[in-house]
């Protein structure tokens, strides 16, 4: 039986990078989806950089991100747009989506917390049951996680299902999600060997 082969759209580097420069923001996101799960971030805020670090882990991404922003004022136009230019790099970095696995999900845990994130690669939709345990984590409102989501399937072109499934410890319940987004993305974005360079749609695109 002949093995499957990979045409040029499988072997092509999956490597983007993207600016975005507004008067709120000035952000510069570089991905490999075919990376190692490096990391580098300078964003100004702390604890959104520790739940970023999760995505590269756990999904195997290397991701470069710099971020100048608006922090006088608080933390929504660079968390939300840090979202927007990580979509519009994940997009730019899948090409046409010939040839991956289209879906991941995953369920992961953090002591007394559970969460599930569910992701597809057709058009942009977010829906998300969560109800956070405190209203921030340090200065960073815990609203802002939505934006940053919303933002990133927008732009990715990403169907994308959040439920935080148990869990009171509000740092704890965000950590989980963001680490099942780590490993979901990790899981859709992966080449499908079996696929060799196919459209993984009956419609023939996405």
């Amino acid at each position: 039986m002949e093995s499957a082969r990979l045409d040029s759209s499988d072997v092509a580097e999956r490597i983007a990078t993207v600016s975005r420069d507004t008067l709120e923001t000035q952000i510069t996101v570089s991905v490999n989806l075919d990376g190692q799960g490096r990391f580098v971030a300078e964003t100004g805020v702390a604890f959104l950089d520790h739940m970023l670090e999760q995505i590269a882990r756990h999904g195997l991404i290397d991701l470069d991100i710099n971020a100048k922003g608006d922090l006088h004022i608080d933390e929504h136009h660079t968390v939300e747009d840090i979202g927007i230019t990580l979509g519009q790099a994940f997009a730019k970095a899948l090409i046409d989506k010939r040839g991956i696995r289209r879906y991941g999900h995953a369920y992961v845990p953090l002591d007394e917390a559970l969460s599930r994130v569910v992701i597809d690669f057709p058009a942009p939709g977010l829906f998300m049951d969560v109800e956070f345990t405190r209203a921030a984590i340090g200065r960073l409102d815990t609203q802002l996680f939505r934006e940053f989501f919303q933002g990133f399937v927008n732009h990715a072109q990403a169907t994308l299902h959040i439920d935080n499934l148990k869990g009171f410890n509000a740092h704890h319940q965000i950590e989980t999600i963001f680490k099942a987004f780590g490993r979901a993305l990790r899981m859709a974005v992966e080449r499908d060997t079996r696929m060799a360079g196919q459209m993984p749609s009956t419609k023939g695109s996405l």
